[in-house]
Protein backbone atom coordinates (compact mmCIF):
# COMPACT_ATOMS: atom_id res chain seq x y z
CA UNK A 1 0.00 0.00 0.00
CA UNK A 2 3.13 1.86 0.96
CA UNK A 3 3.80 1.68 -2.97
CA UNK A 4 1.17 2.92 -4.14
CA UNK A 5 0.71 5.86 -2.00
CA UNK A 6 4.52 7.23 -2.90
CA UNK A 7 3.77 6.80 -6.29
CA UNK A 8 0.29 8.28 -6.19
CA UNK A 9 1.57 11.69 -4.80
CA UNK A 10 4.83 11.66 -7.20
CA UNK A 11 2.82 14.15 -10.13
CA UNK A 12 -0.06 16.17 -9.61
CA UNK A 13 -2.54 13.71 -11.11
CA UNK A 14 -1.61 9.88 -11.40
CA UNK A 15 -4.29 7.23 -12.58
CA UNK A 16 -3.59 3.35 -11.70
CA UNK A 17 -4.81 1.93 -15.14
CA UNK A 18 -5.01 -1.64 -17.26
CA UNK A 19 -4.44 -1.74 -20.68
CA UNK A 20 -7.22 -3.24 -22.00
CA UNK A 21 -9.66 -1.35 -19.36
CA UNK A 22 -11.88 1.39 -21.77
CA UNK A 23 -13.20 3.06 -18.87
CA UNK A 24 -9.58 4.16 -17.80
CA UNK A 25 -8.55 5.12 -21.40
CA UNK A 26 -11.86 7.54 -20.90
CA UNK A 27 -11.12 8.66 -18.00
CA UNK A 28 -7.68 9.42 -18.95
CA UNK A 29 -9.52 11.24 -21.71
CA UNK A 30 -11.30 13.35 -19.69
CA UNK A 31 -8.71 14.51 -17.94
CA UNK A 32 -6.36 15.08 -20.64
CA UNK A 33 -9.40 17.44 -22.02
CA UNK A 34 -8.77 19.55 -19.07
CA UNK A 35 -5.21 20.31 -20.08
CA UNK A 36 -3.77 18.00 -17.51
CA UNK A 37 -0.92 15.45 -18.05
CA UNK A 38 -1.23 12.52 -16.01
CA UNK A 39 1.43 9.84 -15.14
CA UNK A 40 -0.48 6.37 -15.87
CA UNK A 41 0.78 3.19 -14.51
CA UNK A 42 -0.51 0.32 -16.15
CA UNK A 43 -0.96 -2.54 -13.66
CA UNK A 44 -0.48 -5.29 -16.50
CA UNK A 45 2.41 -3.90 -17.19
CA UNK A 46 4.37 -4.03 -14.62
CA UNK A 47 5.97 -6.77 -12.34
CA UNK A 48 4.37 -5.53 -9.33
CA UNK A 49 1.26 -4.53 -10.93
CA UNK A 50 -0.77 -7.44 -9.11
CA UNK A 51 0.58 -6.68 -5.59
CA UNK A 52 -0.20 -2.71 -6.49
CA UNK A 53 -3.76 -3.55 -7.43
CA UNK A 54 -4.56 -5.08 -4.06
CA UNK A 55 -2.85 -2.54 -2.35
CA UNK A 56 -5.96 -0.45 -4.34
CA UNK A 57 -8.62 -2.62 -3.63
CA UNK A 58 -7.36 -1.96 0.06
CA UNK A 59 -7.75 1.37 0.20
CA UNK A 60 -11.15 0.98 -1.06
CA UNK A 61 -11.27 1.58 -4.78
CA UNK A 62 -13.16 -1.28 -6.19
CA UNK A 63 -12.97 -2.11 -9.00
CA UNK A 64 -9.73 -1.60 -8.51
CA UNK A 65 -9.07 0.77 -11.80
CA UNK A 66 -8.74 3.20 -12.85
CA UNK A 67 -7.85 4.38 -9.65
CA UNK A 68 -7.13 8.33 -9.60
CA UNK A 69 -5.02 10.58 -7.54
CA UNK A 70 -4.98 14.34 -7.41
CA UNK A 71 -2.83 16.26 -5.42
CA UNK A 72 -1.50 13.35 -3.78
CA UNK A 73 -5.13 12.79 -2.50
CA UNK A 74 -6.70 9.62 -3.42
CA UNK A 75 -9.79 10.35 -5.66
CA UNK A 76 -11.31 7.59 -5.94
CA UNK A 77 -12.46 5.64 -9.30
CA UNK A 78 -14.59 6.65 -12.23
CA UNK A 79 -17.40 6.72 -10.41
CA UNK A 80 -15.98 9.71 -8.45
CA UNK A 81 -14.47 11.15 -11.27
CA UNK A 82 -17.72 11.23 -13.26
CA UNK A 83 -19.23 13.02 -10.59
CA UNK A 84 -17.28 15.51 -9.95
CA UNK A 85 -17.13 16.27 -13.64
CA UNK A 86 -20.73 16.77 -13.76
CA UNK A 87 -21.04 18.54 -10.27
CA UNK A 88 -19.83 22.12 -12.27
CA UNK A 89 -16.19 22.69 -11.63
CA UNK A 90 -15.37 19.93 -8.97
CA UNK A 91 -12.98 18.07 -11.10
CA UNK A 92 -11.42 21.39 -12.41
CA UNK A 93 -10.84 23.50 -9.10
CA UNK A 94 -9.30 19.96 -7.56
CA UNK A 95 -7.16 20.06 -11.18
CA UNK A 96 -6.43 23.93 -10.29
CA UNK A 97 -5.73 23.12 -6.75
CA UNK A 98 -2.78 20.16 -7.76
CA UNK A 99 -1.11 22.71 -10.17
CA UNK A 100 -2.21 19.67 -13.15
CA UNK A 101 -3.76 22.68 -15.30
CA UNK A 102 -3.60 26.45 -15.35
CA UNK A 103 -6.00 28.66 -15.78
Amino acid sequence: MESVMKLGGESPVVIFTKSNCCISHSIETLIRSFGANPTIYELDELSNGMEMEKALVELGCKPSVPAVFIGKELVGGSNEIMSLNLRGNKLKQLLIRAKAIWV
